[in-house]
């Protein structure tokens, strides 16, 4: 990357599932990364999710189920109470209508594919996750959005709220008119 002609290396402090839409935070300097990193291990980077999952799901909820890595597979992770991580995830939900809704998430933990994981575990994958069961007529990648952190800038300390617009293929469902 460059920056006013001067290229420079960016650090990624957070990443996203594969077809996850959304902000992710990248550092410029390694003070900063380092910084930012620590920030994201002590939970002081907070991620807001969108989604879009089958069914009807509660008004809110948390799931506290530990997550492990599915027995002979590399990508597939699972619920699993004997060997898995502790994993909590918060949700709202925002709209909803018979065959699905639009829900607002928050992690407490980050385990690789942590929210497509826990939606299916209660009954409500995601719409276009074929790996854990979500319906793929609608859409033919998992319906999730990293919407928005908030987090201390490293340098100046001055508290950012950054979003990222849902994208267009999420749009069609036009949840919008319901918030």
């Amino acid at each position: 990357f460059e920056q006013k002609g001067e290229p420079f290396v960016y650090r990624c402090i957070n990443r996203l599932d594969r077809d996850t839409t959304g902000l992710i935070v990248l550092a410029k300097h390694a003070l900063s990364a380092a910084v930012l990193s620590q920030a994201m291990r002590s939970r002081e980077i907070h991620r807001t999710y969108q989604a879009f999952a089958l069914g009807e799901t509660a008004a809110s909820g948390t799931i506290d189920a530990p997550i492990a890595r599915l027995d002979g597979s590399l990508i597939q992770r699972t619920v699993d109470f004997a060997s898995g991580e502790r994993s909590v995830t918060h949700y709202r939900t925002l709209a909803h209508c018979s065959v699905f809704s639009h829900l607002e998430l928050n992690l407490e933990t980050g385990r690789t594919h942590q929210i497509r994981v826990h939606m299916a575990y209660i009954g409500h994958p995601l719409l276009g996750d074929a790996l854990y069961g979500g319906d793929t007529a609608l859409l033919t990648r998992p319906a999730l959005h990293s919407a928005a952190a908030d987090f201390t800038q490293p340098v100046t300390g001055q508290s950012l709220h950054i979003t990222a617009p849902v994208p267009d293929d999420l749009r069609a469902f036009d949840f919008e008119r319901y918030l």
